[in-house]
């Protein structure tokens, strides 16, 4: 309980300087938005009227204290840009996002758990001359996936797939309130983008794993008392791989952050990631200091969730 309560003031307090620093940076970086959104044409008068309405001429730390106390009571504010609610604008593209990011995950590890656990089962026993093949096969691809960056992955997957043999309709994003299957099946694609690079990473964590594993005096001592490659595997072993292999996991959860927000533009998808792209060239301050704090505080709740179930998989684990 002491440790949940400290993450959470830890939370509260990242949350609070990233919110700072990122107000601080937008406020310092060239651009004006009242320009942006009047032109270089406007008369002085007018920039002066639309940046008192925006209050942009407020003291620095003021617009802050009164942003945060906004956000506080779930006000995230108007866009500069759109001219609507924050909280509108987020709405949809958050689900959006956050599917994509749930299918990649889950296909990662979908793919990365069987195929790292049966190439490393050749490295049990009599098994290992029948899999050597497997194995190699298994490295060769691996290398290529994880050299492969999701943006030019995207590409490949939109020329096959979209262009090639017609699966989908590159950039004819369907919205789930549309259609539930099509959005799905469309999403597949992109989620493919973003998970079999990381899926790479991963069945090379779990076959490095195992190797280091299985030089240890309590492999062969099972094996001794008369266990099979399998058992050795499955009953030993993985156990004592679980928490670094689920520790990575999370770990490429939250770089897949930062791959929607590419694989978004190649496929047209109009998530989080493509608006915080356009919210930055928008000087769209409101829009961009929201996702930056959503965000944020997805990746340090992963974080505290990663370090729970550590614990709870393995009480030697102290926190």
């Amino acid at each position: 309980m002491q440790y949940v309560l400290r993450k959470l003031v830890t939370l509260v307090i990242m949350l609070l300087l990233i919110s700072f620093f990122a107000f601080l940076a937008f406020s310092v970086i060239p651009g004006d938005p009242a320009v942006l959104q009047l032109g270089i044409n406007a008369t002085p008068e007018a920039l002066e009227a639309l940046r008192e309405e925006m209050g942009l001429n407020r003291p620095l730390i003021v617009r802050y204290v009164a942003w945060l106390e906004s956000m506080f009571f779930g006000d995230m504010g108007r866009s500069f840009a759109h001219g609507h609610s924050v909280r509108e604008l987020l709405g949809d593209r958050l689900i959006i996002t956050g599917s994509l990011m749930a299918m990649s995950f889950l296909l990662a590890v979908g793919i990365a758990l069987p195929v790292g656990l049966l190439s490393a089962g050749g490295a049990t026993g009599r098994a290992r001359r029948g899999r050597r093949a497997l194995q190699g096969l298994v490295t060769v691809l691996t290398q290529m996936m994880m050299a492969v960056p999701p943006l030019f992955l995207g590409l490949v997957l939109t020329f096959l797939f979209g262009i090639t043999f017609r699966l989908f309709t590159p950039s004819a994003f369907v919205s789930f309130r549309e259609s539930l299957g099509r959005y799905l099946f469309y999403m597949l694609f992109p989620a493919l983008a973003i998970a079999l690079p990381k899926s790479a990473m991963i069945i090379r964590l779990i076959r490095s794993s195992v190797g280091s594993e299985l030089r240890k005096d309590y492999v062969q001592t099972a094996i001794s008392r008369g266990n099979g490659p399998r058992a050795v595997l499955y009953r030993h072993i993985l156990p004592n791989i679980a928490v670094p292999v689920m520790t990575f996991s999370t770990l490429t959860l939250i770089m897949m952050i930062t791959d929607s927000i590419v694989v978004e533009q190649v496929f047209s998808i109009p998530g989080a990631g493509r608006l915080l792209i356009g919210a930055i060239g928008a000087r769209d301050y409101p829009v961009v200091l929201a996702l930056v704090v959503v965000i944020a505080a997805l990746v340090m709740t992963l974080h505290a969730l990663t370090d729970l179930l550590s614990r709870a998989i393995d009480r030697r684990i102290t926190l």
